[in-house]
């Protein structure tokens, strides 16, 4: 029997896909000062590319991915 492994989120993926996967998303994503989840950019824009957008360093978005997969 195969076991289920949970896809990780990653920073490539878009943050719509995200959005799928983790219904958490979306307060990770406000908690980083992006208010942008129901804008049409999000459904095809990375999340690294949203975050870069929004002012986030390289390090603040490996924190953001950390959170996403917790």
């Amino acid at each position: 029997m195969k076991e289920k492994t949970k896809q990780k989120i990653t920073k490539d993926m878009t943050i719509g896909e995200a959005l799928q996967k983790n219904k958490k998303t979306a307060e990770v994503l406000f908690q980083a000062g992006m208010m942008c989840i129901g804008c049409p950019m999000s459904q095809g824009e990375s999340i690294e590319e949203g975050c870069l957008a929004h002012g986030l360093s390289k390090k603040e978005i490996e924190d953001v991915i950390k959170k996403l997969n917790k």
